[in-house]
């Protein structure tokens, strides 16, 4: 699947993302195992003619021939919230959205920016002025054709103050957007703006189906139309998300016929269904992956893989409840958990300890930042500093006469997160603070407190882009509700040092931005910044043509395939 720039909320893994965020958060949700086949038979029909020269790589010797058919299908703890790309921020939706849609640009494997609806692009010596040259000949789902006026278009519509998007500000940075023919776009910027190219791997949007329209109330939040390699086919609200081949895709049909995300709530019901074989693929916790699938009927039957994620898993404070106003009262909180008893202790290993929003082996991470140590009294000092003290001797610090109690809230599904809740609550007891734990369902979790800022302090994670820009998730401008720096964190210095490092194609002096950003936002602490997990996807081992690479394992999505004689259910009409 293409990896686009858009930040998620990772909502399972983490990851990919919780805004993100994680690629690998994707799914979905049923209560009788024994109804699974149910989920398979669809009214479309599917043309399974090899129509494209079989691929070289991503196959060994002696294996089967790449074939037509069969469907894979995920587990998923989440549900999707919106369908038109710039409208969610959940990895749910986003993660659907790749398979429907295309942006100009995407990663490679190798973290190379490569065309996707462009086949190339030139950048003028000052780097002002990008002219993509698109394909010809790509057709939306619906059969019209896909043309410059697209790309206008969906540009138009993101800046547009009436859509609600936390996707805009990159695309303010432009000044004058053109189309001097069908197959040409062209942008001009009046600054330098680094992240300028990787940007335009954002979703285009179908010009003729939303013109005219609100985007905000569009049957197509629901029912989209893209250019992807897949096309949607049905949502049922918590249940499954159904997406069929597309037969005239430009980078060839895919292999797989259909993809169905499941909506699974629990963590432990799909991996049942994994062992089942009701799904296909999911992502393992620490434990699944270690000790559950080391019998044999998972050996026999499925592949795992391994990979650092591009993600990271926080603790966040709401910078408006005068609890956290007080950085002392963050770095006190900060010093009292133990981020090697959650590593070792819930991911078995799986995972760094994370020290900023970046992940480590990238240019931008920052390895000499302020570290905070597992040290009670420290932590206790800090309090005590800060005017916290038990002062009726109940064991909870007390100010003013005002307990020191607050809730974490998290999302329902990850075991993982709920884990590290209770070993922050438990920590945090024994400095004297008062935690309650509340864990929700994903959709309310995201639209009804995160958006809506109704929290104290929440536990989630980040799946990080390839251009290291944060804007969006730590400038004081974007505190919006339904905005990305949903914690309110503002800090002018990091707001300079933002729109500087997005403003020169002087890797070293952006280097020099970031480093510096990690080190204030290292002191100030508006994030407990907790692990990088380890990604842990399993998938059933009659999918063949998965090649790992440093951006994953979905890249190559479209050519996977079953061997004919191992291949399980079909489309019908």
């Amino acid at each position: 699947m293409k990896e686009k720039k858009e930040l998620a909320l990772s909502g399972v893994l983490t990851s990919a993302p919780d805004m993100i965020i994680s690629r690998a958060m994707r799914y979905l949700n049923t209560f009788f195992l024994f109804l699974t086949l149910m989920l398979f038979f669809f009214t479309v029909s599917c043309d399974n003619s090899a129509d494209r020269e079989i691929p070289q790589t991503g196959t060994s010797k002696g294996e089967a021939s790449p074939a037509y058919g069969d469907i894979l299908v995920e587990g998923s703890i989440g549900d999707a919230s919106n369908l038109i790309p710039i409208l969610s921020s959940d990895s749910t939706s986003h993660s659907i959205s790749g398979f429907i849609f295309n942006g100009l640009v995407k990663y490679d494997k190798n973290l190379n920016l490569v065309g996707d609806l462009a086949e190339s692009w030139d950048i003028s010596p000052d780097g002002l002025v990008i002219t993509f040259h698109l394909r010809k000949g790509v057709t939306w789902h619906d059969g019209e054709p896909f043309t410059a006026e697209d790309v206008l278009f969906t540009y138009r519509i993101t800046v547009d103050p009436k859509t609600p998007t936390a996707y805009a500000g990159d695309f303010l940075k432009v000044i004058k957007a053109e189309v001097p023919d069908p197959y040409t776009f062209r942008v001009t910027y009046e600054k330098p703006f680094a992240p300028a190219l990787s940007s335009w791997g954002a979703a285009v949007l179908p010009r003729h189906l939303l013109e005219g329209e609100n985007i905000a109330s569009s049957s197509l939040g629901r029912h989209p139309i893209g250019t992807g390699p897949y096309m949607f086919k049905e949502w049922i609200t918590g249940q499954k998300i159904v997406l069929v081949a597309n037969p005239n895709y430009f980078e060839g049909r895919p292999y797989i016929d259909g993809y169905i995300m499941r909506i699974i709530p629990d963590m432990a019901t799909m991996f049942l269904e994994l062992r089942a074989r009701g799904i296909d693929q999911m992502n393992l916790t620490p434990l699944q992956y270690t000790r559950q699938t080391e019998k044999t009927i998972f050996k026999k039957n499925y592949n795992k893989f391994k990979y650092l994620s591009f993600s990271y898993t926080y603790l966040g404070y709401n910078m408006e409840n005068p609890l956290f106003a007080d950085k002392r009262v963050r770095q006190a909180i900060s010093y009292a958990i133990n981020k090697e008893e959650i590593i070792d202790g819930i991911l078995l290993g799986l995972g760094q300890e994370a020290t900023g929003p970046y992940t480590p082996g990238t240019w931008a991470y920052n390895p000499d930042v302020k570290r905070y140590p597992y040290n009670t009294k420290k932590a206790l000092d800090l309090l005590a500093q800060a005017g916290w003290r038990d002062t009726d001797g109940d064991g909870i610090l007390d100010r003013n006469g005002k307990p020191f109690n607050f809730e974490i809230i998290t999302n329902q599904g990850n075991e993982v997160r709920a884990k590290c809740a209770e070993i922050i609550q438990r920590r945090l007891a024994d400095i004297g603070l008062s935690v309650k734990i509340r864990i929700i369902e994903w959709a309310a979790f995201i639209n009804e407190f995160i958006n809506k800022k109704r929290f104290d302090a929440t536990i989630l994670g980040w799946t990080v882009t390839m251009d290291p820009d944060i804007y969006d998730v730590w400038h004081s401008s974007k505190t919006k509700p339904g905005e990305l720096n949903f914690v309110s964190f503002r800090n002018q210095e990091i707001d300079e040092l933002l729109e500087r490092g997005r403003s020169t194609f002087d890797q070293e002096e952006r280097k020099t931005c970031y480093y510096r950003i990690q080190e204030i936002l290292a002191e100030e602490q508006p994030y407990t910044f907790l692990y990088v997990p380890d990604a842990l996807p399993i998938v059933s081992a009659r999918f063949h043509g998965i090649e790992p690479a440093p951006i994953g394992i979905g890249h190559n999505v479209i050519e996977w395939y079953v061997p004919k004689d191992q291949q399980r259910y079909q489309i019908t009409q």
